[in-house]
């Protein structure tokens, strides 16, 4: 059996863990419940919207978009993960999850989120080619180049979770059982850990921080010779253009790059649990649902997919209603 978290120590391995979420009363409970659930709706709808729309409109049948739709599908499996245990936590008295269930929820979380981190380089990349050598785009980001680029992000994405969750749940839980959070997230489980974590932590800082500094150099390379490209351009409805593009992409990379890096590869930098979980709402949810904004507010080209695609319902629902009135 498990220890039932009244923060004696015990010896007996865990098996479970309460995830205690959000501090405060029923009320706040239920003004948390609802702003996940329009949030986490919102995400789902939004990235949804982006996945069908590229898939559906041929003229958006090009590498930047291919990444666009797996960013899509990245921050909705990425919500996905946090989103309904949260919701479900809020309106029960019992905030139980298993170990098992716990690891999982780490270690997918932990894989999005390093994928998103690599996609996001991968897409800067992809800007930077297509702005810096036109002519060699077509070769140099054919739909074999893209899939494998693809591909590699996840496969980094599950290299690394695998390491922090194997680092992490091979440590002896042996204490309370109460995670200060509400998904299972490596500082909390750190703290619950009866064990010396330090080389944990320097794992979790060094890994994270590689990621973070090795992607943002391939981000900032990428934007430093396209800005240069862009300067250069003579034509100022292209250059607008492509500042549109590049910007929507860079404001998404700040967003992500920034609350990843205050969270995990900053000593710390968020000095209490609570504050803590405020910023992990922001990239687990907030972002998820900011990003599609961000690539459809301000892209001409999805702007224009999405009136197509309106379009063509509202002439196939005028040509049923006149099939069903005769």
């Amino acid at each position: 059996m498990s220890h039932q978290g009244d923060g004696n120590f015990s010896e007996m391995p865990l098996q479970e863990f309460m995830l205690e979420g959000f501090e405060g009363g029923p009320q706040t409970q239920a003004l948390l419940f609802a702003l996940f659930l329009v949030l986490y709706v919102v995400a789902i709808l939004g990235n949804l919207t982006m996945i069908v729309l590229i898939t559906l409109d041929a003229r958006l049948h090009s590498p930047m978009y291919f990444f666009l739709k797996n960013l899509s599908f990245l921050d909705l499996c990425y919500s996905s993960v946090i989103a309904p245990k949260a919701l479900a936590n809020f309106l029960s008295s019992s905030k139980v999850i298993t170990f098992a269930g716990c690891a999982t929820q780490f270690f997918f979380f932990s894989m999005m989120g390093t994928t998103e981190a690599f996609l996001l380089a991968v897409m800067a990349y992809d800007h930077f080619v297509a702005v810096c050598s036109p002519l060699r785009y077509p070769i140099s980001m054919r739909p074999s180049v893209c899939a494998r680029l693809v591909l590699g992000c996840y496969c980094w994405g599950c290299l690394n979770s695998i390491l922090q969750t194997s680092f992490t749940f091979s440590l002896p839980f042996c204490s309370s059982n109460h995670i200060d959070h509400f998904f299972c997230d490596i500082r909390p489980l750190l703290k619950l850990a009866c064990a010396d974590t330090t080389i944990n932590e320097l794992a979790m800082f060094a890994i994270s921080g590689l990621i973070i500094m090795g992607t943002t150099l391939v981000v900032l390379t990428s934007y430093g010779y396209i800005t240069g490209t862009i300067l250069r351009m003579r034509s100022g409805g292209g250059r607008h253009k492509l500042f549109s593009t590049c910007g929507s992409h860079m404001t998404a990379v700040s967003l992500f790059y920034g609350t990843v890096f205050v969270m995990y590869a900053q000593p710390g930098a968020v000095e209490s649990m609570e504050q803590g979980k405020v910023v992990s709402v922001f990239y687990t949810l907030v972002i998820p649902v900011l990003n599609p904004l961000i690539y459809s507010l301000r892209n001409k080209d999805v702007k224009d997919a999405l009136r197509r695609l309106g379009q063509k319902h509202t002439v196939m629902w005028r040509m049923m209603a006149r099939e069903t009135g005769s």
